[in-house]
């Protein structure tokens, strides 16, 4: 069945992984992000690499986050949007925003925050 807004939100705000997709130069790719949702706007950290290569070329994505019980229940969510790249004051309040969005979903002892990145 479909799922409602306030399913869609739930499931938004509760899960810590999806998928974003993007599409430049005539590839696609699909890749794993750890994110944060704040119920206007997905945010994640990433290195640059090639989906931020692709992302800059073609700003148009694709997200994905899925909540599986058994192959018989789950539940998805698929989103569109536009990627947009944060700097200065907006990329800072960003990153706060995802580590402080992450930080429950961190188990293990060797965890650290150092300079804004998460390292074990």
């Amino acid at each position: 069945g479909e799922l409602n807004r306030a399913e869609i939100e739930r499931i938004l705000r509760t899960q810590a992984v999806g998928r974003i997709g993007c599409h430049a130069n005539g590839r696609t790719y699909v890749v794993p992000i750890t994110y944060v949702y704040d119920h206007r706007a997905i945010y994640f950290h990433s290195l640059d690499g090639l989906k931020t290569q692709m992302m800059r070329a073609n700003p148009s994505v694709c997200f994905e986050v899925d909540v599986v019980h058994d192959l018989a229940n789950w539940q998805s969510v698929i989103a569109w949007g536009q990627f947009e790249e944060l700097s200065g004051e907006a990329a800072a309040s960003g990153l706060e925003l995802v580590l402080k969005g992450l930080m429950p979903f961190i188990t293990g002892e060797t965890i650290a925050v150092d300079g804004g990145f998460l390292r074990t």
